[in-house]
């Protein structure tokens, strides 16, 4: 496969690789081409002696990256079978993984809707920039998925209970919240941006702590983009869900007497029943696991997923025929047994996913 693609082009500024997706009529959203396009370009930046540096931002507009392309996945997998869905997320867990291990500065800049499979390519680099344009979310429950792209890792390492709160609610943070989550780690006001990308470009000079040029770099361009209103529900969101199971978050949400509780269960209320337990049992997983194991850990989670069939009818109620009624299989989240909760997460027959540098 080549690393050619019209939807995510690359260049060089200097000693700075630079990725620019470029599909805007789709909010950047993830073709496996791009997924693949990108996984190469980042095993020749790698070892290539004359890049530094490497930043990953989208052409101007509404978004940064709004998730994967669920339609064609899911198309492919009630048109041919899951064993024909399933090399997307292969793809895209191994790109995941590299970002993850890269060991240049990777920098991604949050500016607009970061979704899905684009918290994937941006939160697993060393910086993370978020302007006030950033739109976080995580809001895989709402189509019967769960939070992939490596969210068993990363969202049980945000503050407090705040990685189960995005993870089950799909909730959104703007960029001043996304810092709070520990997704953003520099705040740069989108005006910014540019100044930023030529300082990087023209302090990178070889032979020089790159680390270092970048951190400071960014330290330079730091601003103001408005306040968090995050902390302000903190101990709510700690309190309610640090519960062990979705029953006693549930519990937990009843008692809750601000009205939080009750706007909290409104929302859970319109997922689907047996993403949120998936979802509970992922994250409480994940925070002892390391990021090989989360991403494997996903990667059969995938394949039963898409045999159970909540989002293969999520995407269709919410993405396709939009009529917003999706048919769960279960009719609520009292409803979902605990043994089929279990064997999502059964070991493959087939094998685990290989993690590694070789091919894309």
């Amino acid at each position: 496969m080549s690393d050619k693609t019209t939807d995510i082009r690359f260049e060089r500024r200097g000693r700075l690789g630079i990725a620019v997706l470029d599909r805007p009529a789709a909010l950047n959203a993830l073709s496996r081409e791009m997924v693949q396009a990108l996984s190469l370009r980042l095993v020749a930046w790698r070892d290539d002696p004359e890049i530094d540096a490497v930043l990953v931002k989208a052409v101007p507009g509404r978004a940064f990256c709004a998730g994967g392309d669920v339609r064609v996945v899911t198309d492919l997998a009630r048109e041919r079978g899951i064993a024909a869905a399933t090399p997307f997320f292969r793809d895209e867990y191994r790109l995941n993984w590299r970002i993850h291990t890269f060991p240049k500065p990777y920098i991604a800049l949050l500016d607009g809707i970061t979704m899905g499979g684009g918290v994937g390519i941006s939160v697993h680099g060393r910086y993370r920039v978020v302007t006030e344009n950033t739109l976080f979310a995580m809001p895989e429950t709402g189509i019967g998925f769960f939070p992939d792209v490596g969210g068993t890792w990363f969202l049980p390492r945000c503050p407090g209970e705040v990685g189960m709160y995005l993870g089950l609610t799909g909730a959104r943070l703007n960029g001043a919240d996304s810092r709070v989550a520990g997704v953003g780690t520099h705040a740069v006001p989108a005006d910014r941006l540019m100044a930023l990308e030529e300082r990087l470009a023209e302090r990178l000079r070889g032979g020089a702590d790159a680390h270092a040029i970048v951190a400071a770099v960014l330290e330079e361009h730091t601003g103001d983009i408005g306040a968090p209103s995050l902390p302000a529900v903190r101990a709510r969101i700690d309190a309610c869900f640090g519960g062990a199971s979705v029953a006693e978050i549930l519990e937990r949400l009843r008692e809750e007497p601000s009205g939080f509780g009750a706007e909290q269960l409104g929302i859970l209320a319109g997922k689907s029943p047996f993403a949120v337990h998936v979802t509970c049992a992922q994250l409480r997983r994940g925070r002892d696991l390391s990021i090989e194991d989360c991403l494997r850990l996903e990667y059969r989670m995938v394949h039963r997923m898409l045999e159970a069939g909540d989002f293969i009818e999520g995407v269709r109620a919410l993405l396709v025929d939009k009529d917003k009624r999706p048919r769960w299989r279960h009719r609520s989240l009292e409803d979902v047994p605990a043994d089929e909760v279990e064997a999502v997460f059964a070991p493959l027959p087939a094998g685990e996913l290989a993690l590694d540098w070789q091919g894309i």
